[in-house]
Order: C-alpha cells, then sequence, then structure tokens
C-alpha cells in the first residue's frame, strides 16, 4: 500500500469503505490545546482526534525527551478500545505539512498495523477540494482485541546511539531545522548542538511550498545523494523529540526506500544527560 493518499482520492474512499478509520493528529508544540480546538471546530467525517500530548505519548521522567514513546502494549490497547485493529483501512491527518500525521503513521505500523496512510497536504488539502465536514465526535466503534503480532519498525536507544559514535556502524539524520543542527536559536530544549557524526535533512526539505510531499521521482534522488553507498537499514532518524524524524522516516518510504530506524528520545532525550558530547556548527 503506498503511503501517501490525495484528498480526491480519500473522498472517494470515504464513499465506498464504511470500515475506513480516519485518525486526526493536528497539534501545535507551542499550544498544547490547539489540535483538539481544531477538531472540534471541525474534522472530516467519522475521524478520530488522537492527542500528541497524552494519547501518543509515553511518562515524561525528565530524561527521556519530550515525547516519549509510550509503552507499545499500552498504545495497541488504546487502538483496541477505540475499535481498531492491525488489519484495519486507516488515513491519518494533521494540519498541513504531515509532520504530525507521520509520527502517528509510523506509531501505528510500530504498533503493528499493516495498511496505514497519510493524506498528503493534510486538513489544508481537505478544505481546497471543499470535502464534508463536521463537528460532531464520531459513535464509538466495538472494542478489537489484538492477538500476538510484531512490528516491522526498528527502534535504537541512546546507548546504541552513543555505541555507534566510537565505533560508526550507522548514520544518524537529524530532521531539525539548520539552525537547530548548528546550536544556533535555540529555543526548546535546554542544550544546543547536535549529535556528533549526525548529518542534517530538515524534514521540510521534503515538502513543496504548500505542503505537499515533493514527487517521488525527486524524494529518490535526494536521499539518493544523502544517503550515498549507506542502506536504508543502516539510518537512524532523530529530531528535537521523535516527531519530525517521522516525516524523514515516511519520505524514505515514499521514495521506497524502507527498513531504517527511528530513536524516538532524539536530541531531547540526548542532551537531557551531560555526559553525552555535543557538536555543534
Amino acid at each position: 500500500m503506498e503511503p501517501l493518499i490525495s484528498a480526491l482520492e480519500l473522498q472517494d474512499l470515504l464513499s465506498d469503505d464504511d470500515a475506513l478509520i480516519l485518525l486526526d493528529a493536528r497539534h501545535d508544540l507551542g499550544n498544547h490545546q490547539l489540535g483538539r480546538e481544531q477538531y472540534l471546530e471541525g474534522h472530516i467525517p467519522g475521524a478520530i482526534f488522537l492527542d500528541h500530548e497524552i494519547d501518543l505519548c509515553g511518562p515524561k521522567t525528565g530524561k527521556n525527551g519530550r515525547h516519549p514513546l509510550p509503552d507499545r502494549e499500552d498504545f495497541i490497547r488504546l487502538l483496541g478500545n477505540l475499535g481498531i485493529g492491525p488489519q484495519a483501512n486507516i488515513v491519518v491527518y494533521d494540519a498541513r505539512d504531515s509532520m504530525f500525521a507521520a509520527h502517528l503513521w509510523w506509531m501505528l505500523r510500530w504498533a503493528g498495523c499493516t495498511k496505514v496512510r497519510v493524506l498528503n497536504g493534510g486538513w489544508s488539502a481537505w478544505g481546497q477540494i471543499s470535502g464534508d465536514i463536521e463537528r460532531e465526535k464520531p459513535a464509538p466503534r466495538s472494542p478489537v482485541v489484538w492477538g500476538a503480532g510484531s512490528t516491522s519498525m526498528a527502534v535504537v536507544d541512546a546507548n546504541a546511539v552513543l555505541a555507534n559514535i566510537r565505533q560508526p556502524v550507522f548514520t544518524v539524520i537529524d530532521a531539525r531545522a539548520e539552525n537547530r543542527f548548528r546550536g544556533e536559536n535555540e529555543t526548546i530544549d535546554p542544550v544546543a548542538g547536535h549529535i556528533p557524526g549526525a548529518i542534517n535533512w530538515p524534514f521540510s526539505r521534503n515538502l513543496d511550498s504548500d505542503g505537499f510531499f515533493r514527487p517521488v521521482q525527486e524524494l529518490e534522488s535526494d536521499f539518493a545523494e544523502l544517503l550515498g553507498k549507506q542502506t536504508p537499514e543502516k539510518i537512524i532518524h532523530q529530531c528535537g523529540s521523535g516527531i519530525s524524524a517521522c516525516h524523514n522516516l515516511l519520505a524514505m518510504e515514499v521514495a521506497g526506500l524502507t527498513g531504517s530506524a527511528l530513536y524516538p528520545g532524539s536530541w531531547s532525550e540526548w542532551c537531557s544527560d551531560s555526559s553525552r558530547p555535543v557538536a555543534v556548527g
């Protein structure tokens, strides 16, 4: 299944597939209430809202990053209680640039869902085609009990990233903006800089000026140049807190490059321990 779906394709699918599950992942890192407020003001019919600070985040210790992954079994239980099983046909969207949608896409794949797509262009694209809107929350679905399953999405921890600095095997790709990667104008995390040896690919480079993913051929070319001879399986993605890193994972998947890993704690976890090395520039 292709990882992206257009607004027009979704519109057709909504009229044909009663079992389709829509998930609204709108969020704002500076205003944690904004996504829910936007959802209540209007959403794609049938969409369920998931909160990045509550539903998609584990307990914060001050040492595990700003958006630690929840326990996988807890997340699976949440999905099951929402009536979402591993074989569900799911479409995820956010406001525009797919950063939060990509994170939820990755989490669903990590949980074991096999049919997950991201609405290219998000809520903005839906508005451009004058898609239907509703304000009411959908009726609850019957709970689903998951069986034993596995995940195809690889995860690494801080210890693995630290070991990679000492003896490089993987290439770490940082999805943050160039200035934050260089250690300039850091306004979110208490320490500026990046993981030594990491290379920078801001997730915004995956998008055109309207917030849509750039054509497949362009993404293929860009990542081929970025990765060089390194295979996707030897790539670790990180960002500030594990969210925008998933955008690069999704862009690589769009380009047919599968198998890279996510460092969920990312820079916000990394810099919480002063014994870990920091690079700038």
